[in-house]
Formats: C-alpha cells, structure tokens, sequence
C-alpha cells in the first residue's frame, strides 16, 4: 500500500460562531509533540459534546485529496485544512480505502477507524452555506472518525501505517452508502448491525430501522436551528 503523508495535525478552541452556537471547527495547526489519549488529543476541544467528541470519535481524519472537489464547487472560497474541522490531514486514503475497524499505529498511539463523519449544520454556519452538509453526506466526502486503543505520543513527522484490516468488507465509503445513501435497504443495514468495530450509535440506528422500517429525522442535524444569511 502506498505510504500515507501526514500533511497536518489541527486542534480547536470553543467559540461562539453566531446564534448562540458554540464550535470548535476553527482549527489552527500544532507542530509540537502531542499527547493523544481515549478523548481526543490534548488541547482540542468540542462545542457539543453530545455530538461531537468522546472515546467513539476522538480524532477526526479528512482526505486532503477532497479539496479540489470543493475548491471546484466553491471556488470563492480558500479551501484547504483543516476547514472542516479535522484533526488530522493527509494524503494517499480516502474512504474507499479506508475500513471500519482498521488499526493504525501513529507515533506511540494505536488508532481504531470507529465510523464516518455524519456531517452537521455548524458547517453551514460556518461557511454560510447552507446546502453543505447535505453535500457532503449525498458525496460521501466525509472522512471518518477514530477510537484511540493505545494513547501515546503523536506528531506530523510521525510515521502513520495501517496494521491491521479486520474488515475488509465495511470500508468507510460502504458504510456512508449503506447509511446514508440506501439508508432503508436491509442487506446494508444489517451489515453495518453485525460489525462489531462500528461505533454502538451507529449500530444501533441500523438494528432501530431494521426492527421499525422506519428512517430517523435528518432535519435537525443537517439544517440546525433557524438562522440567517445562509445560502440555500
């Protein structure tokens, strides 16, 4: 496999990003040593932690290689990372090559791919674009979440290397197809409910429609509260 670059590490501060909302999407890049533990790496903060955060999604990797997909789309906007939130940057994985419970050793800490992203609305107050995160859900452009199985020292220079594929069959791409694209076809669901090393929130939402044939509420998540001043 081709060797992964680390292109940067990012860690964010809460802020208020307007409507009584509070994110830690704006992210600045760390060249220092850090020390990554089961939440997430040291100084990096969440502004939801009912959402975002926590053992299941302590690190946030995104692909580099999407930007020129977005810089297309958006071309008034400087795209580039971390601008939509991600702690870590490279380039050489996507989610077509990346699988749910894939191990990675990075500096002295083991890494666990937990799930993908569900992309949210502090994007589009983030952006003023309105119409993004369902964007980023109907492209499948949404990296992918890590649990940390061993904390330890991380930086940019570190070497980052898959070491384990335990199922090859779930990629992060599948299970973005599975939940969010044919998000009722049962064969999907019921191999995102088997997969021991998807993340429990995930699971459950398939077992839920599975035994319901029924679709969660989406609104909240990609529109958010009210706002103003975003595009539709």
């Amino acid at each position: 496999m081709k060797e992964t670059e680390i292109l940067g590490v990012f860690i964010g501060k809460t802020k208020d990003i307007g409507a009584g909302l509070a994110s830690a999407i704006d992210k600045r890049r760390v060249a220092q040593r850090l020390w990554l533990w089961r939440q997430g790496m040291g100084g990096d903060e969440q502004g939801d932690r009912r959402f975002h955060g926590g053992p299941e999604r302590a690190l946030h990797h995104y692909p580099a290689e999407h930007y020129a997909y977005w810089r297309a789309r958006y071309p008034h906007l400087d795209w580039q990372a971390p601008n939509f939130g991600e702690n870590l940057s490279s380039r050489g994985l996507t989610e077509e090559q990346v699988c749910i419970g894939d191990l990675f050793r990075w500096g002295d800490a083991l890494l666990q791919v937990s799930q993908p992203r569900s992309p949210c609305y502090r994007l589009a107050r983030r952006w003023g674009l309105g119409e993004l995160p369902q964007l980023l859900q109907d492209t499948g452009r949404c990296g992918w979440f890590y649990r940390i199985r061993k904390p330890g020292f991380v930086c940019a220079e570190s070497r980052f290397e898959r070491i384990h594929c335990s199922h090859p069959e779930l990629s992060v791409a599948q299970a973005l197809r599975d939940f969010f694209h044919s998000p009722q076809e049962r064969a999907g669901l019921q191999r995102l409910a088997d997969c021991p090393a998807l993340s429990p929130r995930w699971r459950e939402h398939a077992a839920r429609r599975l035994a319901s044939n029924q679709l969660e509420d989406w609104s909240a998540r990609l529109g958010g509260p009210p706002a103003q001043g975003l595009n539709s």
